[in-house]
């Protein structure tokens, strides 16, 4: 196969390059170098089309978690899309499985995956900063626990405790999926209760205004 010449190379191609390697071999093996050599050019006209090596793992990351939100359904409450918002985004964050794509929240995946999220608050009467920051912590909550689970063990043996992550020696994948769920149900009902506590101190202020 005749390689294209330096200079027809664009960016797509390298972070294409980028990302087999990673999934290869990890992100350590990822470097200017391999990925100029997988593709038989020099380095140097990556570093034109791509930037440095923060820039092409920022890439990485960004290809690995595009098109993060699932479509949500019509008249699906917030609260229950939220739930599988959520999950998504942790599979997608199982496919990058490093900690060092997926740890900065403001990566522009993250932003465009709280779209959806965001509106689908804002038709349940969220207001719009409240949504924002409820969308933030659900985003935060999923990254971290992804961040953490990725240097998760299983417990010696194999044991497990009736309490799923209940033996401090380690945690499996069914336990895993567990202490997900429950995290992400505790952030969306701190979320639902305040917001709900929020509308009740609305409608209070409002009666007294009336009275007057």
């Amino acid at each position: 196969m005749t390689k294209a010449p330096d200079f027809d190379l664009d960016a797509e191609e390298i972070i294409t390059a980028a990302v087999e390697i990673f999934q290869e071999s990890g992100l350590d093996a990822v470097s200017m170098r391999s990925v100029s050599s997988r593709l038989g050019v020099s380095p140097v006209p990556l570093y034109s089309r791509v930037g440095n090596k923060e820039a092409l793992v920022d890439a990485i990351a960004d290809r690995l978690l595009a098109d993060l939100a699932p479509p949500s359904n019509e008249g699906e409450p917030w609260d229950q899309y939220a739930q599988r918002w959520a999950r998504e985004l942790r599979i997608r964050l199982r496919r990058a499985r490093d900690s060092r794509l997926i740890v900065w929240s403001g990566r522009d995946a993250y932003v465009e995956a709280s779209r959806p999220l965001v509106a689908a608050m804002r038709g349940d009467g969220f207001a719009s900063d409240a949504a924002v920051q409820a969308c933030r912590l659900l985003t935060w909550a999923t990254v971290g626990f992804g961040a953490v689970e990725t240097g998760a063990q299983p417990p010696p043996g194999g044991r497990r405790r009736a309490r799923p992550g209940g033996d401090p020696g380690g945690i499996d994948a069914a336990e895993a999926d567990t202490l997900f769920d429950l995290h992400i149900r505790y952030v969306i009902e701190g979320i639902a209760r305040d917001a709900a506590a929020e509308r009740t101190s609305a409608r209070a202020t409002n009666r007294k205004a009336k009275r007057r």
